[in-house]
This record gives structure tokens, C-alpha cells and sequence, in this order.
């Protein structure tokens, strides 16, 4: 889901699936191919590629030959903090985001995905004002990504009620959007809705493949309705598909909450 929720809000036309990669400029008129804008501009989308397929020293060459083209170019910068976010390598994403913001304060773009940053980084509570910078500006093209992303970080911090009111924002605006489903039914979960949150993962189910996090997720909600044939298909499914992952430990361990 990381990625994702900074790749769909990229807005860079051109890559298939749900991370839909490119670029946005920022809004300085580029001129002919030639100037360092432009060239700037070129290489960011390639590393923006490169990202996408998660090819990181390759994004990073293409990042450094934008920046030295145009060092003021803030698209450049932020996907520099992307790919040291992928990377782990906060202190420097965190310099990376911070530097585009100030060549471009009001980009949605760079706003969104700072503040899914500091949302991945334990810091919750300070991502909300950039995911409203983002959704302030009225020509933002991927509103609902950034209300599903602010609502997974209410969710995290303990919000519900601010964690609803974004997701069913973001649903209102998008309703296949897959993270708001999930996250939706999460948030169901923990308020004991168990079947709205079935009814919510039956929607997640019909729009995107099946996570470690939604098998999961099913596992304790029939669980909870004491639906056990659907209870061990989840559970089957999240044995069969990821055996490795921290939900299948939680399983293997009966840890159910």
C-alpha cells in the first residue's frame, strides 16, 4: 500500500495500474527540449519510471542528472525523497520532501506524499496539515488518495471519527478506491461492525487482488461472526499466499487482535 498511495499521486500519465506514475510540473513554463527546465523535467519522469518498477539506483542517477540540470526543480526533489523513502533512508527523505516544499509550497503532489512520510514514520499527527495543503488546492487531480491516505493515519493514531469522516470522503469521491475500502473496513472492524466490515471487504475483494492485510483482516472478522468455513478459507488463503508475512506469524500464533 506504500507505494501506491505515493505513486497514484504522482500524476505522471502513462503507468498502468494503481500506482499511476508520472510527474506533475510545477507550473513554470518549459520552453524548447533543450533548456535545463525541460531536461529536468525529462530525467525526473524516468526516474519516476524507474521508481515505479523499483529500480532504485537508476532513479536515483536520473534524479541527480535533474537536479543538476535544474536544481530549483521541486518535482525532482520530491521524488528524491520517494525513492529514499523506499530506500529507509529517512533523514534524507525528509531533507528531500522539505527542499521541494520550499521550491513549491503549495505542489498537492509533494504536500500528499510528505505527509504519508510522516504518516509511515510514526508521526501521524503532523501529516494532516499537508494532506489538507493538498486537498486546499481546487486543481489537485487525486483528491480521494489523499483522503484515504489522511484516513489511515487518523486510523493509526487512534482517531475513528476523524478516520470516517475521511475515508467516506474519499469513497464519496472514488468508490472502488481500494485503500479506502480496506481501510474502511478496518475501521468497522475496530468499532465491532462485523458485518458492515465484511460487506466492505467483499467490495475490497471485487476491485483489487488479495492482501496479507485483507485475508487477514477476513480471518478475524468471521472469526468474530463464528463463520468458521469462511473463517478457515481466509486463513487457508493467507497460508497459501503469504506465508512469510507478520499476518500469517499473527495467525500461526493465535493473535487474532
Amino acid at each position: 500500500m506504500k507505494r501506491a498511495l505515493c505513486l497514484a499521486l504522482l500524476a505522471l500519465a502513462g503507468c498502468a495500474a494503481q500506482p499511476t506514475a508520472p510527474v506533475g510540473d510545477t507550473g513554470t513554463i518549459v520552453g524548447e527540449p533543450s533548456t535545463p527546465r525541460n531536461r529536468a523535467r525529462i530525467h525526473t519522469e524516468l526516474a519516476t519510471l524507474y521508481y515505479a518498477r523499483g529500480n532504485m539506483s537508476v532513479a536515483l542517477e536520473e534524479l541527480r542528472t535533474a537536479v543538476a540540470a535544474d536544481p530549483s526543480y521541486a518535482t525532482a526533489h520530491g521524488v528524491f525523497g520517494l525513492v529514499y523513502m523506499e530506500l529507509r533512508e529517512n533523514a534524507l527523505a525528509e531533507e528531500s520532501f522539505e527542499r521541494a516544499l520550499r521550491y513549491a509550497p503549495d505542489d498537492p503532489d509533494i504536500n500528499h506524499n510528505y505527509g504519508w512520510f510522516l504518516c509511515q514514520t510514526g508521526r501521524e499527527r503532523d501529516a494532516g496539515p499537508y494532506f489538507r495543503r493538498a486537498l486546499g488546492n481546487p486543481l489537485y487531480a487525486t483528491p480521494a488518495r489523499s483522503y484515504a491516505a489522511a484516513g489511515v493515519c487518523a486510523l493509526r493514531a487512534g482517531d475513528l471519527r476523524t478516520a470516517e469522516d475521511n475515508l467516506q470522503r474519499a469513497l464519496r469521491i472514488e468508490p472502488g478506491l481500494p485503500v479506502a475500502l480496506l481501510q474502511s473496513a478496518q475501521l468497522r472492524y475496530r468499532q465491532r461492525r462485523y458485518d458492515d466490515a465484511r460487506r466492505l471487504l467483499a467490495q475490497h475483494a471485487k476491485v483489487a487482488q488479495p492482501s496479507a492485510e485483507s485475508l487477514w483482516l477476513g480471518v478475524r472478522v468471521e472469526r468474530r461472526l463464528g463463520v468458521r468455513a469462511a473463517e478457515q478459507s481466509y486463513a487457508a488463503q493467507l497460508r497459501r499466499r503469504f506465508p512469510n508475512s507478520p499476518e500469517f506469524q499473527a495467525l500461526q500464533r493465535g493473535n487474532y487482535d
